[in-house]
């Protein structure tokens, strides 16, 4: 099992001078490298492989610019690599777009491998030494580093093998739903809350203040550059801030239990909603999948996924009544029994009793059952909804036939 590790470094002015070569030189090569796949296409030639595009650029390019001897020799042929794999990325998946230019300063980053040594806090990297880290890194042998660029600072990521495996934690409990939302990220089924930090929210009048004063710095000053910068790292904070909840929440989530059951929310499509679009990004729903399910492995946990149709928020949780609920009401009261609970919670107890035995209504008609489906709804069977669609087209058509034979 793989585990992946990423921190901040500290680096020296030495340091970040090689380290923005090794970005620039990795920069030039897929620029160069995407020009001539670029040319090739327009001439209706077949696209040269990464191997092809490294010979020519040792024998064309290397040659003529003697300072791409002065970094590793990893950093090029790793972002040719990369630009092949651009392209066949594009060639399968049309939606992905076709690989573009890199500008310097945005996402800068590089690939590092050979003999990376680690010990405490500091890593030994090719062509640039030991290097401090803002953290103790775990005690293995990495073969490769990527080092990238956030904000003026500079992050070291990698991957190892996990020995011995994780095995899996003492549950608190076997079963549990999780409703996600935006006023609360995240309501379990036993009653326990996760509040939404809403970290680009409150943070958007800050925002929206640093923007101002960047866009009337003169282009190319260093004001520009330093308010450009404080922009930067409030980004970052926002992101930081969003990913620690959703760390501590899914930790908790795969660690005390045992069964993980949540909707198969489809964010993509949640997002075209202009209205609540902003607020549904800053929750941070597909990261929160995400994590849940690499984290299941590391305890033992199982996550179900409910299907994204199922009416959590319309059936009552004691009497399995169903009934409309708009998102302005909060609270579920139940038009059979009575009951009054909040709403997350009510759907999160749905969540936790489903079973995939039980078949509700995908979606709801006038008459609260989806067309096509028989069903029956607290205990009372309802007719199918087509059938009913059927004959009353029929008896319109007798009724229409009817009236023009009395005008014969």
């Amino acid at each position: 099992m793989l585990k992946s590790f990423k921190t901040k470094l500290n680096l020296n002015n030495k340091q970040r001078t090689l380290a923005a070569k090794h970005a620039g030189v990795a920069r030039h090569a897929w620029n160069w490298g995407l020009n001539i796949c670029l040319k090739a296409m327009d001439a209706s030639e077949k696209l040269p492989t990464a191997i092809d595009l490294h010979k020519r650029l040792v024998a064309e390019v290397k040659s003529a610019n003697p300072w791409y001897y002065e970094v590793s020799k990893c950093a090029p042929q790793e972002a040719l690599r990369h630009l092949q794999k651009a392209f066949k990325d594009w060639f399968k998946i049309p939606e992905r777009g076709k690989p573009k230019f890199k500008k310097k300063n945005i996402k800068d980053s590089f690939y590092l491998e050979g003999s990376i040594n680690i010990s405490g806090n500091k890593i030994k990297l090719p062509r640039i030494g030991w290097v401090k880290c803002s953290e103790i890194l775990p005690t293995v042998q990495p073969k490769n580093v990527t080092i990238s660029k956030r904000a003026n600072d500079w992050y070291i990521s990698f991957k190892y093998e996990l020995k011995p495996k994780p095995t899996p934690t003492p549950k608190i409990r076997k079963r549990i739903g999780v409703d996600v939302g935006i006023n609360t990220l995240a309501t379990c089924s036993d009653g326990t809350a996760f509040p939404n930090q809403k970290a680009y929210r409150k943070a958007q009048r800050k925002l929206a203040h640093l923007q101002r004063s960047f866009c009337r710095k003169q282009k190319g000053s260093k004001n520009r550059k330093s308010a450009n910068l404080k922009v930067a790292r409030l980004h970052r904070k926002i992101s930081n801030i969003r990913v620690d909840a959703l760390h501590k929440l899914t930790t908790w989530l795969t660690k005390n239990h045992s069964e993980i059951v949540i909707e198969d929310l489809n964010v993509s499509g949640m997002l075209k909603n202009h209205r609540l679009a902003s607020a549904i990004a800053d929750c941070g729903f597909y990261e929160f999948k995400r994590q849940l399910e690499y984290k299941a492995s590391w305890y033992g946990a199982t996550i179900i996924k409910v299907d994204r149709f199922y009416p959590s928020s319309q059936l009552c949780s004691c009497c399995h009544h169903r009934q409309k609920m708009p998102l302005s009401k909060r609270t579920f009261k139940c038009g059979n029994c009575g009951v009054e609970l909040d709403r997350d919670l009510n759907a999160s107890i749905n969540l936790e009793h489903w079973h995939p035995d039980v078949d509700y209504p995908k979606t709801v008609s006038s008459t609260g059952l989806a067309c096509g489906e028989s069903d029956k709804l607290n205990g009372t069977a309802v007719k199918d909804s087509t059938k009913q669609e059927v004959n009353i087209e029929f008896a319109w058509i007798q009724m229409s036939l009817f009236d023009l034979s009395r005008f014969e």
